[in-house]
C-alpha cells in the first residue's frame, strides 16, 4: 500500500509495481523484489584510502561505536549498516552463503569466514540515524594489501550489478580524502556509477589540517577555506566538500566523553599550550594527569580538542560535548547528506528501478506488457525529473562540459521554475516565461545538428521542459 505522505516519484513507481504484479505469474515476485529497493532508505557508500577515517565517520553518523576503527579483520570487508532490531549481523559469502552471527556485548563481530570469501557483512542495529540512510563502510583503496582495494571495487564498481541484487547497491557516495584527492582516487571516482550530484567529498581530519593545532592559523578554519576551493576544482566529481574532524565527531556523538575525562582535561586549563603538548609527548609521570588519562584524552580528542577544549572542559562534559559537536563539522555533513545528497540519491534509485524494469522486459515472456508499463511510467509528469537525471548521467559520460549538460544540471538543482531557467528564485513569472521561450528556441536550433544519441535524447527532454515553463500562467 502506498504511503500517503510519500513524494510523487515514489507514488508513481509504487503504482507501476502494483500494475506489474497484477500481470500475474512470477511478476508479483519481481514486483516485490523491486519494491524492496523502492521503499528501503537510500544507500550511501563511504570510500577512501586506508586510514582515511571512514569507520570513525560511520560511528559518528550512526551515533554508536559500531564500526571497527582498528581491528584489521573487520576493516578488510564491506559492511552494510542499516536500521533494525534486534542488533545482529549476517555474513554473506562470495558464493552466496548467508551466515547469521551474534554480536558481542561491545558490538564487535568475529568473522566466521576468511575475508577473501566474504562479499559483505550486513549489520542491523536499532538507530534513528539509520532510518533515512543506510551506510556502507568499505575497505581502503590503494592500500598495502590487494584484498582491501579488491573488496571495495567489488562492492562499488566491478561487481556492481551482482552486488546490487545482494543489497550492496548504493545510490550515493561519500568520498574521504586529505588535502586533495590523488590521481588514482579521482580515477576511482570516475568509475563509480554516480554523478557529481550524488557524490559528496569530505576533507577528513580537519582538526590537524595545515600546520595543525599549534599553527598560526586555526586548522578548522583553514580546512573550511580549503574545502571551498576544492569544491570548485572538483565540481565535475563532487557536489560539495565538507571539512570534518571525524575524531571529535565520533567522541561527541557516541557517548565516549565522560565527566571523568572532561574533569581531567579541565586540569590543564591554566597551562600554556606548549607545556600541554610536551606533557602529551612525554611518558614521564605527572601528578596532575597520569599517563593512562593522557592516552585516553589524546585518543578521544586529538591535539586540537585538548588544546582548544581544555578551557571549555571547566564547564563539564555537556559543555565540552556541545563544543566538540559544533567544531567537528558533523552537523554540516548531516545537513548536506539529508537535504542534498539524499534528494539526488532518490532520483538515482528511481533510475535503477526503471533499469530493472527495462531488463525484465528484455528477458521475460511478458516483455511487451512490461515494456508498455515502463514507457507509461516514464511518461508520467512526476517522473520527468528522473528522465532529466538519466539524460544528465548519459551526458556526463558523453560530453560533461557541453552546454546541454549544464542546462540539465540547472534543472535538477533548481528549487523553483525560475531556477530551472537560471534565474533568481524570486524572478517574476513573465521573466521566467520569456527565458524559457528563449532557451526553447536555442534547444530547437541545437537539435538540428547534434553530436551523439545522448545529446539527441537530452534535447528532447529540454524541449519538453522549456515548453512547459514557457506556457506558464503569470499575473
Amino acid at each position: 500500500m502506498t504511503h500517503p505522505d510519500v513524494d510523487p516519484i515514489h507514488r508513481t513507481l509504487d503504482q507501476g509495481l502494483h500494475q506489474l504484479a497484477s500481470l500475474g505469474g512470477d511478476l508479483a515476485e519481481h514486483a516485490n523484489a523491486i519494491g524492496t529497493i523502492l521503499w528501503s532508505p537510500p544507500r550511501v557508500v563511504i570510500v577512501g584510502r586506508l586510514k582515511a577515517g571512514k569507520s570513525t565517520l560511520v560511528n559518528a553518523l550512526i551515533g554508536a561505536p559500531v564500526a571497527e576503527t582498528a581491528a584489521l579483520e573487520a576493516t578488510n570487508v564491506v559492511t552494510v549498516y542499516q536500521d533494525g532490531s534486534p542488533s545482529r549481523a549476517e555474513v554473506v559469502g562470495t558464493d552466496g552463503r548467508r551466515i547469521p552471527m551474534a554480536v558481542q556485548h561491545n558490538d564487535r563481530v568475529r568473522l566466521p569466514l576468511p575475508t577473501s570469501d566474504i562479499a559483505f557483512v550486513s549489520r542491523w542495529l536499532p538507530s534513528a540515524a539509520l532510518r533515512p540512510l543506510t551506510l556502507i563502510d568499505t575497505p581502503g583503496l590503494s592500500t598495502l594489501t590487494v584484498a582491501n582495494d579488491t573488496a571495495t571495487r567489488r562492492a562499488t564498481i566491478d561487481g556492481f550489478d551482482q552486488t546490487r541484487s545482494a543489497s550492496v547497491g548504493a545510490d550515493a557516495a561519500v568520498f574521504l580524502f586529505d588535502a586533495a584527492p590523488r590521481r588514482d582516487e579521482t580515477e576511482f571516482l570516475s568509475q563509480l556509477p554516480f554523478t557529481p550530484l550524488t557524490t559528496l567529498g569530505v576533507l577528513s581530519r580537519a582538526d590537524s589540517f595545515g600546520e595543525g593545532a599549534l599553527g598560526r592559523r586555526d586548522p578548522l578554519a583553514h580546512a573550511t577555506e580549503h574545502a571551498g576551493r576544492l569544491a570548485g576544482q572538483l565540481s565535475d566529481t563532487v557536489s560539495a566538500v565538507v571539512p570534518i574532524s571525524g575524531l571529535m565527531a565520533q567522541t561527541s556523538h557516541t557517548g565516549m566523553l565522560t565527566e571523568h575525562l572532561a574533569a581531567a582535561l579541565a586540569r590543564l586549563a591554566g597551562r600554556p599550550p606548549l607545556d600541554v603538548l610536551r606533557l602529551f609527548d612525554s611518558d614521564d609521570p605527572d601528578d596532575v594527569l597520569p599517563l593512562p588519562l593522557r592516552d585516553q584524552l589524546l585518543s578521544h580528542l586529538g591535539e586540537y580538542g585538548i588544546l582548544h577544549g581544555r578551557q571549555i572542559a571547566t564547564g563539564g562534559a555537556a559543555a565540552l560535548n556541545r563544543w566538540l559537536t559544533e567544531r567537528s563539522g558533523i552537523a554540516a555533513l548531516h545537513h548536506t547528506l539529508t537535504a542534498s545528497t539524499a534528494r539526488y540519491a532518490l532520483l538515482h534509485r528511481a533510475h535503477r528501478i526503471l533499469a530493472r524494469l527495462d531488463q525484465l522486459a528484455y528477458i521475460h515472456p511478458a516483455r511487451d506488457q512490461i515494456r508498455t508499463l515502463a514507457a507509461g511510467l516514464r511518461a508520467q509528469p512526476p517522473m520527468h525529473r528522473v528522465t532529466v537525471f538519466e539524460d544528465y548521467q548519459r551526458m556526463l559520460r558523453t560530453d560533461p562540459h557541453a552546454a546541454v549538460t549544464d542546462e540539465l544540471r540547472t534543472i535538477l538543482t533548481a528549487i523553483s521554475p525560475a531556477g530551472s531557467v537560471g534565474l533568481p528564485d524570486d524572478a517574476p513569472g513573465h521573466a521566467v516565461v520569456a527565458e524559457a521561450q528563449r532557451r526553447l528556441a536555442m534547444a530547437h536550433q541545437r537539435s538540428l545538428a547534434t553530436g551523439s544519441a545522448a545529446e539527441d535524447a537530452a534535447l528532447v527532454t529540454l524541449l519538453r521542459t522549456y515548453t512547459a515553463l514557457g506556457h506558464q500562467q503569470h499575473p
